[in-house]
C-alpha cells in the first residue's frame, strides 16, 4: 500500500486533530503518502481530496474540532454515492482509508469495506457509545468541560439554595450524564440506560431539605428528556422549583485534554499500522489500556455499547 487517506466525519470531538496528526506522520514515517478528504463524506464523493505532508499536521494536536472539517451526508447512504467515492479515492491512487468518527462514521467505512474498499474505523465522539472500545476520543474532554460547569453551577445553586437541572448530551448513551454526575457530586443523575421513579426523586430533594440540605444537582442525557421538560415533569410531581442549564455543543468544544491527546495518537497510528499489514475493514479501540482491534461490520451489527452500570449504583449509593 503506498497511499491512504484519512477522514473525520460525524460530530466533531476533541482529539481528531491529534488523531489525523497521527495518521499522517505514523504514514510518512513508512514512506506513505497521505492524502486528507476534507468535509467528511461529503468530500469524498466531491472529490475534495489533498495530499498532506508533515507540515500540513503541524500544530494542531491541542485544537479541537477537526482540521478536516465534518459533514453530515445523505448521498453517502446510497450505493451509488458510495461507488462516487470509491472512484475519486481511485482517481487519486488512494488504497485504504481512515475513518475518525462514531457510529454513522463506522456504518459509512463498513459500507466501504462491503464494496471492497479496505477502510479502519477510528472511534470519535464524545458520547462514548462506540462498541469494542473502553474510551473514544473526545470523551474526556468533554467529561472534564461539563465537571467544570457542574462545579460551577454548583456555586451558584449554594447560594441562593436551589436546585439546578444540567442537561448534557448523551442521545442514547448516559455515559457523559453518568461519569460527569458521579465526579461532580450530583444527586441525581438521569441516563438512557435506566428508568427513573419520579416519585423517588422528590423523595430524596425533600429528605435532603428536612436534613438542612438547601440545593441539589440534577444532571440530565438529552436521550431521557430536555432540562425544560424535566423541571415541568419535577414541578408538577413534588412543587419544587429549579433553574435549568443545558450545555450543548460547548461539550464538543475546547483543548483535548492529555488523556485524549494519548489516545488519539495510539489509536491514529494503529489504524495505519493496519493498512500496512493488509488488514482493511477493522476498527480500532482501547481495553484495559492496551489497543484492539475488531472486525468493523461484525462490530456495527452484533455489538452493543454497554454503560458501566457499576458506576450507576455507585452513583446512587453515594448521592443518599
Amino acid at each position: 500500500m503506498n497511499k491512504i487517506g484519512v477522514l473525520t466525519s460525524g460530530g466533531d470531538s476533541p482529539g481528531m486533530n491529534a488523531a489525523i496528526r497521527a495518521v499522517v506522520r505514523k504514514a510518512i514515517f513508512h514512506d506513505i503518502e497521505v492524502y486528507g478528504v476534507y468535509g467528511g463524506f461529503a468530500g469524498l464523493i466531491n472529490g475534495n481530496i489533498k495530499r498532506l505532508g508533515l507540515g500540513s499536521v503541524g500544530d494542531i494536536i491541542h485544537r479541537g474540532g477537526t482540521m478536516l472539517q465534518s459533514a453530515r451526508c445523505a448521498e453517502f447512504k446510497t450505493k451509488e454515492g458510495q461507488m462516487k467515492g470509491i472512484e475519486q479515492m481511485r482517481e487519486h491512487g488512494i488504497e485504504g482509508l481512515v475513518v475518525i468518527g462514531g457510529d454513522g462514521s463506522y456504518r459509512g467505512a463498513k459500507a466501504l469495506t462491503e464494496l471492497g474498499f479496505p477502510c479502519v474505523g477510528v472511534p470519535g465522539t464524545i458520547d462514548n457509545d462506540i462498541p469494542g472500545t473502553e474510551f473514544t476520543i473526545g470523551f474526556d474532554t468533554a467529561l472534564n468541560t461539563v465537571i467544570d460547569a457542574i462545579d460551577k453551577i454548583r456555586d451558584t445553586a449554594s447560594s441562593h439554595e436551589r436546585t439546578f437541572i444540567i442537561e448534557v448530551m448523551g442521545r442514547d448513551a448516559g455515559d457523559i450524564a453518568l461519569w460527569a454526575g458521579l465526579a461532580g457530586g450530583a444527586e441525581t443523575i438521569l441516563i438512557p440506560e435506566e428508568n427513573y421513579e419520579m416519585d423517588d426523586i422528590a423523595d430524596k430533594l425533600h429528605r435532603g431539605n428536612e436534613r438542612g440540605k438547601k440545593h441539589s444537582i440534577i444532571v440530565v442525557a438529552e436521550g431521557v428528556c430536555s432540562g425544560v421538560e424535566f423541571a415541568r415533569k419535577l414541578k408538577e410531581a413534588a412543587n419544587i422549583d429549579t433553574r435549568i442549564s443545558v450545555l450543548g455543543h460547548m461539550q464538543r468544544g475546547g483543548s483535548p485534554t492529555a488523556a485524549d491527546r494519548v489516545l488519539a495518537s495510539r489509536l491514529g497510528a494503529r489504524a495505519v499500522e493496519l493498512l500496512l499489514d493488509g488488514q482493511g475493514g477493522r476498527a480500532v479501540g482501547i481495553e484495559r489500556n492496551r489497543l484492539v482491534d475488531y472486525d468493523i461490520i461484525e462490530a456495527i451489527e452484533e455489538k452493543k455499547h454497554v454503560l458501566d452500570l457499576d458506576l450507576y449504583k455507585l452513583s446512587q449509593e453515594l448521592s443518599i
